[in-house]
């Protein structure tokens, strides 16, 4: 076992963790459950959290890396009284329909558009690639990350 601290949802937090721990089961143990357990392989996006304002996929992070950094999870963006706008607009373009891949599409939308408030309709396509959905076709994803972009994404050409 060893000990880390990192700053977990704004709070400085320290956590005994196995070597071979990954960093989506270090939440989960801690009951972080938003963060989903997809294909275990970085492939599906749905474990993503955000590192030090970058979105990261949790399944294939140790743990031990994660020492000294930012980590922010779908549970340190918003809650049912308090939506964040990604949430509240997903949910409003009925882009939410089994939710399991919604925390990860909110996490990397969030990512990018903390980064880029001006990101334009394919930087947003770009960056949500590696974000899998098997229920909404992607369109009300994507519709709903463009209208929390600032004013004009939605206007450029495709």
């Amino acid at each position: 076992m060893k000990e880390i601290t990192f700053t977990l949802n704004g709070e400085v937090r320290t956590f005994r963790i196995e070597p071979d721990e990954t960093l989506i089961d270090l939440l989960r143990r801690n009951q972080l459950t938003g963060t989903k357990r997809g294909c275990d392989t970085g492939m599906c996006g749905s474990c993503a959290v955000i590192m030090d304002g970058r979105a990261v996929n949790a399944c294939i992070l140790y743990a031990f890396q994660v020492e000294g950094r930012t980590i922010e999870t779908i549970e340190g963006v918003g809650d049912f009284d308090r939506p964040h706008p990604l949430q509240t607009a997903l949910a409003d373009a009925g882009a939410v329909q089994c939710g399991f891949c919604t925390p990860g599409m909110v996490m990397t939308a969030k990512a990018l558009l903390d980064q880029q408030p001006n990101a334009t309709e394919t930087e947003i396509k770009k960056h949500l690639d590696g974000n899998l959905c098997r229920c909404t076709g992607y369109v009300k994803i994507l519709d709903a990350v463009i209208q929390c972009a600032a004013p004009g994404t939605e206007e450029e050409a495709s």
